[in-house]
């Protein structure tokens, strides 16, 4: 099956956006779009999910992967495309429902731990892997099972990880995070989330870029 790329972005970050509603929506996306984030996730077990993602689809820009995460069946594929979403996030390796958001032309991020759900998920045709959490496998362990996978797969550091964590994930070329808490916890207000973008970006800047501000 032909892998579905990650789109190139100046910042490969994918806010996680938890509990978001539908009606902190647009003022949410606007902050984290105006801090540079193109990429959003906003996980099904959120208060009226698909809505949220209708949204967010809407108001941001046409370069922004919008989609769900905590995917768990087909059906939820084919509502994620009603949507209108174009990134698909789950927190396991279910190689049919991989196979069918991969064959929609979806992003697809599964959740990974060890190099069998790994291989299996590049064998289903996953664009990349959420390795999850992160903060348990650490850059080592995945620096580890990395060497196995096919080369063309986007490698993502997620859980218990922040800007705090760039720096060591960097040293073994990971450039990917999906950022949930340290960007975002429902009922923040959007200058919140905007302040929390801004300084993760530059946190970001400062280790792949080597630029201060």
């Amino acid at each position: 099956m032909t892998r579905i790329p990650f789109p190139t972005m100046k910042y490969p970050l994918i806010a996680i956006l938890r509990g978001l509603k539908p009606e902190e929506t647009e003022a949410a996306i606007a902050a984290l779009v105006e801090a540079g984030l193109r990429a959003i996730e906003i996980p099904l077990n959120s208060p009226d999910p698909f809505r949220s993602i209708e949204i967010a689809v809407k108001c941001a820009p046409a370069d922004a992967l919008i989609g769900a995460g905590t995917v768990l069946t087909k059906e939820q594929v084919e509502r994620l495309e009603g949507a209108g979403g174009r990134l698909f996030v789950s927190p396991n390796v279910d190689t049919a429902v991989i196979a069918h958001a991969a064959q929609k032309g979806m992003v697809t991020m599964p959740g990974v731990f060890t190099p069998t759900e790994a291989l299996a998920a590049a064998a289903a045709g996953a664009t990349g892997l959420k390795f999850f959490p992160a903060s348990v496998l650490g850059p080592s362990g995945i620096s580890a099972i990395r060497a196995v996978l096919p080369t063309d797969l986007e490698i993502a550091a997620v859980g218990g990880v922040s800007e705090t964590s760039f720096a060591d994930y960097a040293k073994i070329g990971i450039k990917s995070y999906g950022l949930g808490s340290s960007l975002y916890k429902p009922g923040m207000s959007a200058a919140e989330i905007g302040a929390r973008a801004q300084a993760t970006v530059k946190a970001y800047d400062a280790v792949y870029y080597g630029a201060s501000a």
